[in-house]
């Protein structure tokens, strides 16, 4: 359907809306005066730009292409993981439409930021004709088990940190050994909390049903639906075969992001030496700053691996804000020419995804 006569002038090649790619634009120009001011500013402090670029001009291209792939196949894992979790409410999903989803959803959080979640489990909800609702749900289990695995190899990292050969003092050292151990605990607990949900759920709607009696009852109605909105949305759980191959994709799509960020050392010469232990602790810090996007620019992951590099690894800054550099190109970056080649080829016009009704929240 046309949005008007004057669509086509108020959108850019690739679907963008003007206003949109204007802003865009935008937080390029001031992007690019903060990387000016920084760069007179370092210049005053002695950041080397040398040592910098010396990131970039050594790189090991056979394992950066290495990285790139095991990337690129995180993303056939995701969708693995979603067409296991649709099964339920679909039993035949379509496993190259949730691939294609996947890869622009994910061009749409580095485009847009946080604002871009929504994207995928839209068009999957399209695509495979389900509530939107229903979708939600899966991404909402998604982002569960993902954050219940950073929390576990994060504690478990925190904890063996002393055997790496980072020196720290014995403050640094209990601090991280404890939190570490909380974590993990809150991890296991968590996970333990999102099975009961699944194989019992029932049991568990029938005693929050209870509790809830003590609300009035126009909260009892609407939190009660909240309730069971959920219980339906993780259905994928309610199978013991289906818990199982939920942890082990989401396992193994770790995996892949650790043997991506390990190749990453591997490809630039100051952290050549730096073994699987240091690149679950790297991970660890990198997925918690991964939530502070900026849209088109990123931001948090950045300095979470500028901060762990210096400060746990005794890295230069210098070259460890060249390879934080190099690890948010491979690691969101490198997707966003295939995705926005899908949706030019699918036909999708992100001003008119974004203006649909599910997108209004946002």
């Amino acid at each position: 359907m046309s949005d008007g006569g004057n669509t086509s002038d108020s959108k850019t090649a690739l679907g963008l809306p003007r206003r949109l790619h204007g802003s865009l634009i935008l937080v390029g120009f001031l992007l690019v005066a903060a990387l000016l001011w920084f760069g007179y500013r370092t210049k005053v402090s002695g950041f080397q730009w040398s040592l910098f670029a010396a990131t970039f001009s050594r790189i090991d291209w056979a394992w950066l292409t290495a990285a790139v792939v095991l990337v690129l196949l995180t993303y056939f894992g995701r969708a693995v993981r979603w067409q296991l979790m649709l099964r339920p409410i679909r039993p035949h999903p379509d496993f190259w439409l949730l691939l294609d989803s996947t890869i622009i959803g994910f061009t749409a959080v580095v485009l847009f930021g946080r604002a871009g979640e929504l994207v995928r489990p839209y068009l999957i909800s399209t695509r495979e004709k389900v509530a939107f609702t229903s979708q939600l749900a899966t991404w909402l289990l998604e982002r569960i088990y993902d954050l219940l695995s950073v929390l576990l190899l994060f504690g478990f990292a925190l904890t063996r940190i002393t055997s790496t050969s980072t020196k720290l003092g014995p403050t640094m050292e209990w601090v991280l050994s404890t939190g570490g151990s909380l974590a993990g605990i809150l991890a296991a607990a968590c996970l333990s909390l999102l099975i009961v949900f699944g194989l019992f759920p029932v049991f568990v709607e029938n005693r929050l049903v209870a509790v809830l009696s003590v609300l009035p009852l126009q909260y009892q109605k609407r939190v009660t639906g909240l309730v069971q909105a959920f219980l339906s949305g993780t259905s994928s759980t309610r199978r013991g075969s289906f818990v199982f191959l939920l942890i082990f994709y989401t396992f193994c799509e770790w995996c892949l992001i650790v043997a991506c960020f390990l190749c990453l050392f591997r490809a630039v010469p100051f952290t050549h030496s730096l073994g699987i232990l240091d690149a679950l602790i790297v991970v660890g810090f990198v997925a918690f700053g991964s939530a502070l996007q900026i849209p088109g620019v990123g931001g948090g992951m950045q300095v979470a691996t500028v901060l762990v590099l210096t400060e746990l690894f005794r890295i230069p800054l210098e070259s460890a804000s060249g390879l934080a550099v190099l690890i948010w190109v491979v690691t969101f970056v490198s997707v966003v020419p295939i995705g926005l080649l899908l949706a030019l080829k699918g036909g999708l016009k992100w001003r008119k995804l974004l203006q649909t009704k599910e997108m209004q929240p946002l």
